[in-house]
């Protein structure tokens, strides 16, 4: 007989027995308590929590190797922290299809630490011989990048991060808390080669191109403005950094979804996150160490992810920030109202077909067109609420990743893309307008929206000149291209007619 709780109580390892024989919810797939920690993942957020750690426990679930709990390394906040701690790290995702609803509670994110406080800790689990690898999801401006792709180590964070990483080699003791992840990361590993020497692997699941090579470059670096010379050995012989690709819509959680989950739980989760029933996971097979049984959880393991990669990025992610945008300026709030908008999904297919495909290498047993459609269907999704704004967030370090190679490979063959310009102009407008069609304002989130709101002040004429112009995103050989110039300017004309 299930015992009485009442609303106002958390989801815990104390409390989870009766919530989980309730209708509707399942989980967790393995006893929480069963769990030793085997891997660290920096980026605990929605994303984490809705893709690589439901993979992971149904790795563990399949085959019975309880060796994979995680400890979850937060970002510059501990907010994450906060709402998982009094949780024993147990959370619950609320899937939300087309017309049904299921929650599923998970157990194998084990402790949660904030680098303000806890890097430390997270430095020696790093080392420990019972840990094999770690994973990343810190989005594309986690990575301390130039425009060129090189560190910054310009960056006031980064020197910070070298300097104590100069410390943990000379095996001064804990030089404080990290600036960055990956100077965190760096730290731990420099520490695992000072101790066991063990080997590791470092997965990347950000959207950035060849995010492996990405991710070993830039800790390359660091070890080497640290003057880390027998380390870098080590990591050249002992380390692999995996490339991924990755893919499932998790919005933002709102209150309503909470209050939802709470009705079926019985409990209030404070950690709860919201995704679609589609996922996807593609792994370079590039491991020295043992790793989590992926493959018996559904991920593909794979020789070559890059022409998955690609695919996935130029044509969801693109059509995802072609929605967003015009959608946004259109005043559509959730990217399944702007999809349904008249005219906007044919815009998207027009991107898609006309820009998009003819760029790309079809991963095995896929039809690209086809594959086109099923994402139009996955945005057309009302129940997932995903915000044209959370979308539209941080576009000068999408737009490189997202269509901007599409637009070079085009104009290289000899073509002009359009709806690439369509795209590029739509972002364009979102940063200059700040508003949409209604009168009402759009949040320019993005970590250089000074920069860029300086950039675009002026007249409506020049704008897409001046943005242009920004080489931190547009490189000189797609701006100073006279017909996509043309193309852009164009485009910008025709949207600010739209949005006066």
């Amino acid at each position: 007989m299930m015992s009485a709780i009442t609303l106002t109580d958390r989801l815990s390892l104390a409390t989870l027995a009766p919530a989980a024989e309730r209708p509707g919810v399942s989980g967790p797939a393995v006893n929480p308590r069963a769990l030793s920690t085997g891997m660290v993942h920096f980026g605990v957020g929605a994303f984490h929590r809705a893709h690589q750690a439901v993979y992971t426990e149904d790795a563990a679930a399949a085959s019975g190797d309880t060796r994979w709990g995680i400890l979850g390394v937060t970002g510059r906040s501990a907010k994450v922290a906060e709402q998982l701690g009094p949780q024993d790290g147990l959370y619950s995702v609320l899937t939300k299809a087309r017309d049904a609803t299921s929650l599923r509670v998970m157990g194998s994110l084990r402790k949660v630490a904030f680098p303000g406080v806890d890097s430390e800790e997270v430095l020696r689990t790093l080392a420990a011989e019972t840990v094999h690898l770690a994973s990343l999801t810190i989005t594309e401006k986690g990575y301390p990048r130039t425009p060129q792709g090189s560190l910054d180590l310009a960056s006031p964070a980064v020197a910070a991060d070298v300097v104590a990483l100069k410390a943990e080699l000379s095996g001064g003791g804990f030089a404080g808390a990290a600036r960055t992840p990956l100077g965190l990361l760096a730290r731990g590993l420099a520490r695992r080669h000072a101790t066991s020497g063990a080997p590791f692997a470092v997965v990347c699941c950000d959207n950035l191109m060849s995010n492996g090579s990405v991710t070993r470059g830039l800790v390359l670096a660091l070890a080497e403005a640290a003057g880390a010379g027998q380390m870098l050995e080590w990591l050249d012989t002992a380390v692999t950094f995996p490339s991924t690709m990755v893919d499932r819509i998790v919005p933002a959680t709102t209150e309503a979804n909470r209050r939802e989950a709470e009705g079926m739980l019985g409990l209030r989760d404070e950690a709860l996150v919201v995704a679609e029933p589609f996922g996807q996971w593609i792994i370079e097979d590039n491991f020295k160490v043992p790793r989590p049984a992926w493959d018996r959880a559904g991920a593909v393991v794979t020789a070559d992810v890059g022409v998955f990669e690609v695919a996935k990025l130029r044509m969801l992610n693109a059509t995802h920030s072609l929605l967003a945008y015009l959608g946004a300026l259109r005043g559509y709030r959730t990217i399944a109202e702007a999809v349904s908008a008249e005219g906007l999904a044919e815009e998207a297919r027009r991107l898609q077909r006309n820009d998009i495909i003819p760029t790309l290498t079809a991963p095995p047993r896929t039809d690209l067109a086809d594959y086109g459609e099923s994402i139009l269907e996955r945005f057309a999704n009302p129940n997932l609420g995903h915000t044209t704004i959370q979308v539209a967030m941080d576009g000068s370090q999408k737009l490189p990743v997202r269509i901007l190679g599409t637009v070079i490979d085009r104009l290289a063959a000899g073509e002009v893309p359009q709806s690439g310009a369509l795209l590029v102009a739509a972002w364009m407008v979102f940063v200059y307008r700040g508003r949409d069609v209604n009168g009402r304002p759009l949040v320019l989130d993005d970590p250089v929206a000074d920069m860029l709101r300086a950039a675009a002040a002026g007249s409506e004429a020049g704008l897409a000149d001046r943005l242009l112009a920004v080489r931190e995103i547009f490189p000189a050989e797609l701006a100073d291209h006279p017909e996509f110039r043309a193309a852009v300017a164009e485009a910008v004309r025709q949207l600010l007619s739209e949005v006066p």
